[in-house]
């Protein structure tokens, strides 16, 4: 495997370009897609997650730089079909109904996928039907709801409900 420094500075700055082809470029070189997530992206989300805990970077930066990894994943897109890299699981994620907010939603979902997980984004307004509706269709490993209004959490608590009585409340993680 090749050094990966190069790109885990990119996705640091939140370098799109750069970071994307320093992926192609790894991947020329015979790197391993698992290694690439693994010892590149990853690496570059958790030193930004270190960064953002001490203050030094914000949300704008976070988002910035978990983007830049999201198109690095579409460079090693192909692979996953390949059986190269494995997913860490499934997830269901949205804004619960009566929410229309998805900064939160979009960040998780970004870190998720950067951390190895195949995500389902099912937006934002959903009704618990259409959570409990999808987590039938896709037997996700884990549903993960939103809600950044106080006044949706009764939607959050009735869809908690939905999935319980579907059978499938021991998948959810309220974030």
């Amino acid at each position: 495997m090749g050094d990966l420094k190069a790109l885990i500075d990119a996705v640091i700055k939140g370098d799109i370009k750069t970071a994307a082809a320093e992926t192609g470029k790894a991947l020329e070189a015979g790197s391993d897609a698992q290694d690439i997530l693994d010892k590149g992206l990853i690496a570059a989300m958790d030193e930004v997650g270190a960064r953002f805990s001490r203050g030094q970077l914000f949300v704008p930066q976070m988002l910035r730089s978990a983007k830049t990894m999201q198109e690095c994943m579409k460079v090693l897109e192909p692979f996953y079909k390949e059986g190269d890299v494995t997913s860490k699981g499934k997830v269901i994620i949205g804004t619960v109904k009566g929410d229309l907010h998805d900064i939160g939603k979009n960040l998780v979902s970004m870190m998720m996928e950067g951390a190895g997980f195949s995500m389902v984004d099912l937006g934002v307004d959903v009704s618990p039907e259409r959570f409990v509706q999808k987590a039938q269709e896709e037997a996700p490993d884990i549903v993960a709801m939103s809600a950044l209004l106080s006044t949706t959490m009764p939607s959050m608590r009735r869809t908690v409900e939905a999935l319980e009585q579907a059978g499938l409340r021991d998948r959810v993680k309220v974030m």
